[in-house]
């Protein structure tokens, strides 16, 4: 088994004011943390929130892949040097701005620590205008994935009802809960049958949280499953603009309501 180096404490420089960045992880892949990202950045902006979605996953950014984009710039050029941060902020007619990864390249997948330090210090300092940022993160739990976690104010992750997701978001916990102890972390269960199999689905996590970690994350919302969510993605579509009073719809509404009144 691997060892999982800690990661570098964070500057208090570096911080966000406080409920501004929410990182979103899940551990595991495919259990749609990338349109959980977008719906909710599309939701806190249909409220009249200015937000900002960064792809944070280095390895395999897909964020404007799901929206149908083709960036003039990406995050390879801002962490190249070729261009600044907030020249590669695109803004989207979904309401929010977005600054696109690097896709259909895993070069960014192990950037130098220095490297990824000026990344988030210059993320810093361009987000004055937005109200919130939204950080997709990439899967898994490597350096990069960690160092962005405890860089946010907020990380929340994504579980679904499978126990292998169950087993990778508990570990994002518990990771979470030694690289910044003082962080807040929330639980959305994404993909539920109904609410009250995401509530138990939550429940479960909870228990080990508590009889392991001894903290319990709050549940932030249950997103329930929504065949449309996958017609969406395939037309490259936003879900709120394609499906607005779909179930899924009203889960996401729901959790940037409850961002809104924290």
């Amino acid at each position: 088994m691997t060892t999982l180096s800690p990661v570098s404490p964070i500057s208090p420089a570096l911080l966000l004011p406080a409920g501004r960045l929410l990182a979103i992880a899940s551990g595991k892949g495919g259990v749609g943390k990338t349109w959980f990202a977008i719906t909710l950045a599309q939701a806190l902006a249909r409220r009249r929130e200015r937000v900002l979605l960064f792809d944070g996953d280095l390895g395999l950014a897909n964020v404007d892949i799901q929206l149908g984009l083709t960036p003039e710039h990406d995050l390879g050029a801002v962490i190249s040097g070729r261009i600044s941060l907030q020249e590669a902020v695109l803004r989207h007619a979904g309401g929010f701005s977005i600054l696109a990864g690097h896709s259909g390249s895993g070069t960014l997948a192990q950037i130098a620590p220095p490297q990824l330090e000026r990344l988030l210090e210059g993320l810093r300092a361009q987000s004055t205008p937005f109200e919130r940022v939204v950080l997709d993160l990439g899967a898994g739990l490597d350096r990069s994935v960690r160092r962005m976690s405890a860089f946010a104010d907020t990380l929340v992750v994504l579980v679904t009802e499978e126990p292998t997701s169950l087993t990778d978001a508990y570990a994002t916990l518990k990771l979470h809960t030694a690289d910044a102890p003082d962080r807040q972390a929330v639980v959305v269960v994404n993909q539920a049958s109904n609410h009250a199999a995401g509530e138990r689905t939550y429940a479960t996590l909870a228990r080990a949280c508590q009889a392991f970690l001894g903290r319990t994350p709050p549940l932030l919302g249950v997103v329930r499953r929504d065949e449309r969510v996958r017609e969406a993605i395939r037309r490259q579509g936003l879900f709120l603009q394609r499906h607005p009073t779909a179930p899924a719809a009203a889960d996401i509404e729901a959790i940037a309501e409850k961002l809104q009144g924290a």
